[in-house]
């Protein structure tokens, strides 16, 4: 009961930030999906370097 009561919070609260400051919402997803993308450099570099 307590996850959902957290989920559907957290859902609301993205839902927010989103609708009142969007600049800021599109700056934490752009930082976020920057930095997927620096691990998964990461981890396809230490992957080359075990194969070769």
């Amino acid at each position: 009961m307590v996850k959902k009561i957290l989920t559907w919070g957290g859902i609301a609260f993205l839902l927010f930030f989103i609708a009142y400051r969007p600049d800021s919402a599109a700056d934490v997803f752009q930082s976020l999906g920057s930095t997927v993308g620096d691990i998964g450099r990461g981890l396809g570099d230490f992957v080359t370097s075990l194969i070769a």
